[in-house]
């Protein structure tokens, strides 16, 4: 009674002793209130009660009405680290890299609480401090933490310590990790962009609980009233376009796993690991990522592992390639015995009733997809402890595309130029690399067929020629899940001669390793055709394997493992050398594409067999009651391995051989010797031959009125459908251009002079002249493919001089440049049929235009 007066007489007294009691109230013992009108505290029993519970690492309390969730954090979980991984579970190529499986990468976070709220921060695992150091006491100073989430706790159990949350905005918003793209800049206002997060449609798909890992598949909806692009064929309305993502929250492994760390003279994914205590020129402790593989019996020379990697064929997977792949994967089995263990990997055949899915983190699976814009023909990435490299799971995509003869369109038909910082494929930021070798293995697959079937060869070698590429892409996609990048220096492992000979070859690795993207080996005599590609590992991954995974008993026996690098089948440089895109390798030999350690005449034999097969397309890509398209894809084919062929040439000018050997080691190099005068002459005789010359690219007439492609409705891919061959041909020459006379190639030929090179910028840039003009210098007629060459050529001198870019170009090759110019001019004279003479004016307008503007 009293109280109620009190109520109903002085309110501001009692809420003066509300707000007192409120200031004492401890957040790590006291229940919190509901805010609702009673005031009345609510139990995580009431809050949940019309829930269902899923159990697991982290429960999970979905409402049965609305389908809301709830997250269960115990009193134990606070201040400890775990893991978030997330990969696509589906998606559309329209919006980026979302296509299925694609994984988005792994990182730390630490569950604290902060009075009533849980907070969500994501870990900086990028430095080491060393305890004993005194500086470790330092170690949070200027390194940024990320905050993901802060959420209210709702209730708290404080007898079994545990606080209750909700979990919607912890994943029904973009909390983990970003999904949408940002914006670029560049890009054109009609270019395919996802709309904004439709907080009414984005759902919960799917949630799967263990003890070790929380899962979600949440389905993100990305509207826009009004999209500027509809995209392709896999978007059904633009307006609404889904992006399913699997989320993962998982417990780190307690375990006796030890790191190993890095050595560049091998190559592994890592995590890169800068040590702050270090006095070090050098201070890395860069980790690599591998299994937990432990002798079962340690003792023992040769053992099975404790836990054995487990793969599972996909249910979707082709019944007539599962003996295949299932024999692809099991080949790296001899390197791992190398290693010390028997059975290391072991494959399984998915039920067609599994309950399970193959986005499953407790499975490691190769899926399978036939997808309308494939990304790849094959992909295999793995999901690591960011704090100790420790590979926790996999999986292997592949496309469907590979058995067939679809076709990469945009790169047969327009050649990306060397200059495209993206021609390469790029990091996802998740310590991996999207891999194309699929690409390139089925555009040289497709290149095989056509020469096999221009020889009429048998169905039994056809088949043959499929087996040996599958088992080559299956057994480089699990050496990614094993840890192992690229290798592209291991194509230079055998000579010409002994790649035509079948004998020799038989059962080997073609290459030292099956990491590289080399080409397939086809011989002009069909008679003499062995071995295509890779059928086994190679001595290096052999050798890697070892380095990542053998229990080694000192360092002292790691090391002269270690040494053996400088011996030649061991050789290695990765993406990060290659020398696809102009702007970054500089060793030739680092290359995708080529094969044998003559590489120059490797690739002119190529060209030669193109040429060959050009003047049988017609006889036996036409058939009655097909239409045409066999024929222009051969055709172009054809041109594309023409292409690919000069660019592995070109990369002989201006380059340097990089050795990564150690100081002291047995038969170790210089890290830099620039290629021999000889091969330099060799590259540019190629070139002028193959690429420059006036019937470069010649095809026979008659194939030109027969480049069709079977009309679909209303609709031709990129506008009107005759075929654009002077585009295509100056493609592939413009691809050569571009490298040899990009600023780092010219910059490299003058420094290099300085350390061995013969073959000065004055000589190339004189030669490359040469190879574009001479042969006209006298012509009544030049035809239109070398008009269209000598102008782009013109064009990018001028640039050079007086280009946004000509600041990058060192001063010796603005001389030539301009020297060259002036050379140009004098040959330009007013001679020749009309159409020479239009050209030769053009030539003059645009070098006097230049000139005048630099006076």
């Amino acid at each position: 009674m009293v109280f109620a007066v009190c109520l109903v007489f002085s309110p501001t007294n009692l809420d003066a002793q509300n707000k007192k009691k409120k200031r004492k109230k401890d957040a790590t013992t006291e229940a919190v209130v509901d805010a609702g009108k009673t005031g009345k505290t609510k139990s995580i029993a009431e809050l949940v009660k019309s829930s269902k519970k899923i159990d697991g690492l982290f429960p999970i309390y979905q409402d049965t009405i609305t389908g809301s969730i709830q997250l269960l954090i115990s009193e134990d979980q606070i201040g400890k680290d775990y893991i978030y991984f997330s990969q696509i579970a589906d998606g559309v190529l329209d919006a980026g890299r979302m296509n299925r499986g694609s994984y988005r990468g792994s990182k730390v976070f630490k569950i604290e609480k902060y009075f009533n709220t849980i907070e969500f921060i994501t870990q900086n695992t990028s430095f080491y401090f060393d305890p004993e150091n005194a500086l470790s006491k330092s170690k949070d100073a200027n390194i940024s933490q990320g905050v993901l989430a802060s959420i209210k706790i709702e209730s708290q159990d404080t007898e079994n310590g545990l606080f209750l949350i909700k979990a919607d905005d912890l994943f029904l918003k973009e909390t983990w990790s970003q999904i949408k793209p940002s914006s670029n800049p560049k890009s054109s206002s009609s270019t395919f962009k996802l709309g904004s997060l439709s907080k009414e449609k984005t759902k919960i798909r799917k949630i799967k609980n263990y003890a070790k890992n929380t899962d979600l598949v949440i389905e993100y909806v990305y509207s826009t009233p009004q999209p500027t692009n509809n995209g392709s064929n896999a978007v059904a309305d633009a307006r609404n376009v889904s992006i399913k993502v699997y989320h993962s929250l998982i417990a780190i492994p307690e375990n006796d796993y030890q790191v190993r760390f890095d050595d560049p003279r091998v190559g592994y994914f890592m995590t890169q690991v800068d040590d702050q205590t270090s006095t070090s020129t050098t201070p890395y402790r860069d980790i690599i990522h591998r299994w937990h593989l432990k002798k079962k019996n340690p003792e023992l020379e040769i053992s099975e592992p404790v836990e054995p990697i487990v793969w599972w064929m996909e249910n979707s997977t082709p019944i007539e390639w599962r003996e295949i792949i299932k024999e692809g994967v099991l080949q790296w089995n001899k390197a791992f015995e190398k290693a010390g263990f028997k059975n290391a990997i072991v494959v399984k055949q998915q039920p067609d009733d599994a309950t399970w899915d193959a986005g499953d983190l407790q499975y490691n699976v190769l899926r399978w997809t036939s997808s309308p814009n494939p990304p790849f023909g094959g992909y295999g990435p793995s999901l690591v402890n960011p704090k100790t490299g420790q590979i926790l799971g996999a999986d292997i995509m592949l496309e469907f595309v590979h058995f067939t003869n679809r076709v990469f369109y945009d790169k047969l038909y327009e050649p990306i130029s060397s200059t495209d910082h993206n021609a390469s494929e790029h990091s996802t930021g998740a310590n991996h690399q999207y891999c194309s070798m699929g690409h390139q293995l089925h555009q040289d697959l497709q290149f095989a067929q056509a020469a096999a079937l221009a020889a009429e060869d048998s169905d039994m070698e056809l088949k043959r020629l499929k087996k040996e590429a599958m088992l080559a892409l299956i057994m480089h996609e699990v050496g990614h899940t094993l840890g192992l990048n690229h290798n592209m220096k291991a194509s230079q492992l055998f000579s010409p001669e002994q790649l035509a000979d079948p004998e020799f070859i038989q059962g080997k690795c073609l290459s030292a390793s099956v990491m590289d993207y080399a080409a397939l080996n086809i011989t002009k005599d069909r008679s003499k055709q062995g071995q295509y590609t890779d059928v086994t590992v190679g001595p290096y991954d052999i050798w890697a394997i070892q380095f990542g995974y053998t229990p080694f008993k000192s360092k002292q026996e790691k090391q002269d493992l270690l040494n053996k690098s400088t011996n030649h089948e061991l050789n290695f440089g990765n993406d990060a050398d290659d020398m696809r895109s102009s702007s970054r390798g500089i060793d030739p030999r680092v290359m995708v594409s080529d094969l044998s350690s003559d590489a120059i005449s490797y690739a002119v034999d190529r060209i030669e067999l193109s040429d060959d097969l050009m003047g049988k397309l017609k006889f036996k890509f036409v058939k009655n009651d097909q239409y045409y398209d066999a024929l222009k894809r051969a055709f172009f084919l054809l041109n594309s391995q023409k292409g690919t062929m000069a660019k592995v040439i070109s990369r002989y000018i201006g380059g340097v051989y990089v050795e990564r050997n150690y100081p002291g080691q047995e038969q170790a190099k210089q890290p830099y010797t620039p290629v021999s005068l000889e091969d330099q002459k060799r590259a540019m005789a190629a070139l002028k031959k193959y690429v420059f010359a006036p019937d470069a690219f010649k095809s026979p007439n008659e194939l030109y009125n027969y480049l069709a492609e079977q009309r679909r409705g209303f609709d031709f891919r990129n506008g009107p459908e005759d075929p654009k061959i002077h585009k295509m041909v100056l493609g592939y020459q413009k691809q050569v251009l571009d490298h040899l006379l990009h600023p780092n190639t010219l910059q490299r030929i003058v420094d290099s002079e300085l350390y061995g090179n013969e073959y000065s910028l004055a000589q190339v840039m004189k030669d490359l002249n040469d190879a574009i003009f001479k042969a006209d210098v006298y012509s009544a007629q030049i035809n239109s493919f070398r008009q269209n060459l000598q102008l782009e050529y013109v064009n990018e001198l001028i640039a050079i001089l007086s280009g946004k870019s000509s600041g990058s170009y060192v001063n010796n090759a603005k001389s030539m440049a301009l020297y060259n110019l002036n050379e140009i001019k004098k040959m330009a004279n007013n001679t020749g049929d009309l159409a020479t003479k239009a050209h030769k004016l053009h030539l003059r307008t645009l070098i006097d235009n230049a000139l005048d503007e630099m006076k």
